[in-house]
Formats: C-alpha cells, sequence, structure tokens
C-alpha cells in the first residue's frame, strides 16, 4: 500500500478517507471525543457542527494533495497551486461527507426519527437522531441512502473530470474533480462493508430485522459483524506499519479501535433500549431517598449518614427542606482527613443545575437519552417540587435483568 516517492518530507502514503460514521442514536450525544465545538449554522433546518478533531484529518488531506498527490499528476506547478488547490479539494471534500450525512438525517426525519444534529469530526461525519427506525424498512432507508449520496457525488465529479479533459483543461485543474471522484467513490464503498455501525452494518442489521422478526437479534449479529471487521483493520494495519512502516498502518489500526468500540457501545445502546422500551421512572426509581443536610461537615456526613446507610451518593437539602443537589462518598474522599471537620457538605456537593431532574410517569429511556449530558450518574425523581426517588445505574441494571428475564 505505500509508495516511495522519494520526498522523505512529505507522507508515503496518504490517510484513508475518513470513514463518515453512519447514523447513530443517542450514544452519540454528549460525547466529548465526537461532540460538537464549533457551529457552522443549519442546513435544510438541521443544526450543523464540527469537531475539533476534523481539523487533524483535514491537515491530513490537504498535507498528502500538496505534497505528493497533485505533484505527481500534474509535476513543475507552483508549490502556492499545489496548496491552492489542495486547500479548496479539502474543503470540498468535506463539503461531500456533509451531503451524505445531511441524506441520513433527510431520510430519518422523513420516517419519523427526530434529528438533534449533524457534527463533523476526525472519521467524517455523524448524523446524532434521537431514537431508532420503528420498521427494518425504514432502517433499511435511511443506511443506504447515505453511500448512495456519495457515490452520486462521485459519479458527478467524475464526469467532470471527464469534461475538463476532453476541453484541454490544464492537469492541476483536472486533478481536483479526479481526486474527488475517487475519494467519494471509495467513501461509498467503505461504508457498505457490512461491519455495524457503518451504513452498511445497519443494512445488515435491516435485513436480519426483516428475516427473523427480532431486532435485538439483528443488532447483536451486526455487531459481531462489525466488531469482526475493526479487528481486521487492527491487523492489517499492524501487518503494514510493520512491513513498510507506513503511517497508513497507524492510521487502519486507530480506525479498526473506533469502529470495535463503537460497534459495542452502539450494540449495547440498542439492546438497552429494546430492553426497558416502554419502562417508566416509577417500576426503576428507588423511592424516598436519604436525604443529608447540606449544612453538616464532611466527618459528620460520614459518621451519621455514610456509615448507616448502604448507599454512596445522598440527595442533599437545606435548612428550609430544599433540595440543593447530590453529594458522594467519592467526592468526600477527594478532602484530606485533616479538612472533614471544617469542610460542610455543601462545599463539595454537585449542585441541583447539574442533576438530571425527571418525573416518575416519565420513560426511562427518555432520562437514558439525556444522561449523556450529565457528568453525574443518578438522577433525582420529583412530583412537583417533591423529592420522592433516585434513579441509580444499580436500578437500571436490575431493571436490564428483569427485562432480559422475560423475553421468550
Amino acid at each position: 500500500m505505500a509508495v516511495d516517492t522519494g520526498r522523505p518530507d512529505t507522507p508515503s502514503t496518504p490517510p484513508p478517507p475518513p470513514a463518515t460514521a453512519a447514523p447513530r442514536g443517542d450514544s452519540a450525544r454528549g460525547s466529548g471525543f465526537m461532540g460538537e465545538s464549533l457551529s457552522l449554522g443549519r442546513v435544510a433546518g438541521i443544526p450543523v457542527g464540527v469537531n475539533w478533531s476534523m481539523l487533524l484529518v483535514f491537515w491530513l488531506v490537504v498535507w498528502s494533495l500538496a505534497g505528493q498527490l497533485l505533484p505527481d499528476a500534474a509535476p513543475d506547478q507552483p508549490a502556492a497551486a499545489y496548496w491552492g488547490v489542495a486547500l479548496f479539494a479539502g474543503l470540498l471534500f468535506y463539503v461531500s461527507l456533509l451531503a451524505h450525512e445531511v441524506s441520513h438525517a433527510l431520510v430519518a426525519r422523513r420516517r419519523g426519527v427526530v434529528v438533534e444534529g449533524i457534527t463533523l469530526w476526525l472519521f467524517g461525519g455523524v448524523a446524532k437522531l434521537k431514537g431508532e427506525a420503528g420498521t427494518a424498512g425504514a432502517e433499511l432507508r435511511i443506511a443506504i441512502v447515505g453511500p448512495l449520496t456519495s457515490l452520486a457525488i462521485a459519479v458527478v465529479f467524475g464526469l467532470l473530470g471527464l469534461l475538463l479533459t476532453a476541453t484541454g483543461a490544464p492537469a492541476l485543474v483536472v486533478a481536483l474533480p479526479v481526486w474527488l471522484s475517487l475519494v467519494n467513490a471509495m467513501l461509498a464503498v467503505f461504508n457498505v462493508v457490512p461491519a455495524f455501525p457503518l451504513d452498511g452494518g445497519r443494512v445488515l442489521r435491516a435485513y436480519l430485522w426483516r428475516r427473523r422478526g427480532d431486532k435485538l437479534s439483528a443488532t447483536r449479529s451486526a455487531a459481531r459483524a462489525g466488531s469482526a471487521f475493526g479487528w481486521l483493520l487492527i491487523a492489517g494495519g499492524v501487518l503494514e506499519l510493520f512491513t513498510t512502516a507506513s503511517i497508513g498502518g497507524l492510521w487502519f489500526m486507530f480506525l479498526g479501535w473506533f469502529l470495535l468500540t463503537a460497534a459495542r457501545a452502539e450494540s449495547t445502546q440498542s439492546i438497552m433500549r429494546d430492553a426497558l422500551r416502554g419502562v417508566r421512572i416509577a417500576e426503576v426509581m428507588t423511592a424516598d431517598p436519604v436525604v443529608a443536610p447540606d449544612w453538616v461537615v464532611l466527618q459528620e456526613f460520614l459518621d451519621s449518614y455514610a456509615l448507616r446507610h448502604h448507599h454512596t451518593t445522598f440527595p442533599v437539602r437545606d435548612f428550609d427542606g430544599r433540595i440543593t443537589g447530590m453529594v458522594s462518598l467519592a467526592q468526600v474522599r477527594m478532602v484530606p482527613p485533616e479538612r472533614r471537620l471544617a469542610v460542610r457538605v455543601r462545599d463539595v456537593q454537585v449542585p441541583l443545575s447539574a442533576v438530571p431532574l425527571v418525573r416518575a410517569d416519565e420513560l426511562l429511556t427518555e432520562l437514558l437519552q439525556r444522561m449523556n449530558a450529565y457528568t453525574v450518574t443518578r438522577a433525582l425523581v420529583f412530583d412537583a417540587e417533591r423529592l420522592v426517588g433516585i434513579v441509580t445505574p444499580a436500578d437500571v441494571t436490575r431493571m436490564m435483568m428483569i427485562a432480559e428475564s422475560r423475553r421468550p
């Protein structure tokens, strides 16, 4: 795969195109790695943003084009011309990625799935969907439209390249649409690999879902295919790295790791949503939780509350009985023992504004969707202004086990 050009100052192997991750559910929300860093506005009413990691691939693409690919296609041109065309090509490529994701989002919206936004990031793009398609047919249409869009873009740029060639345009001008055609074609082919969570993996899940009539089973099978493909990319990257010392090996290893972890994460999210569908907060929560006062010192909190009750996190109230936040044993442990007679609970607690608040009649799946936006792992349940319960990871795990046990 590596090409020795004799230019030690340029990459011997241009990086593969970004994977442009398939449309994701709520597991993509709130992720610092894939979260939005800068808003670009709206396209067809859909918020669009970019993550800082996009700059890395953009630079690699431009560097590869200006340093190797364009000089090979059109020799003896000024360096400024190579860099100018490379920058323009990089921008058009990310416009192509955006078109890929917008197509997913538009079809999803037409099928009744709420689209929260699109983020361009390290591996291309992600359409953030709230929930999943309700039928196998809708899942198939949402997934397949992305690769078809990339393929259509490849055809358009390919025809433009042929037209420019026929009219005798300069080689450097022709190289731009030719490269964009090839890279979009590669993008389409890569995304139809039947490996979840790529578009092809979602097509596979839709097919298995329709055939078996069991979405959960289809998700597990597609996720196994995604994990296998991830390991294959990692193995290929290791082989290339040790046989050619090419940067492309590291890229494939990183891409394989991403697909491996994404397949596991999306499978877990899908299985959880399926198992907990229709479950209300009231069925899961621990009712009437023990509430600690916020004015006591940490040592008294440990002696009077933590030691007497088998909990690791407590809601906190003020003198007037109002809930003001939550405190955990982990927060208390961060305070040196010699200071626990001077520091009060209110000094270390998580304020109520940073805690997810729900009602008992809300769906548990809706809470889980929102939890990604918070750093705490507990939610407080209110009836008007009265605290009636708390939802912990242990409560969710218990309900998952019950739901799984009820499955035939």
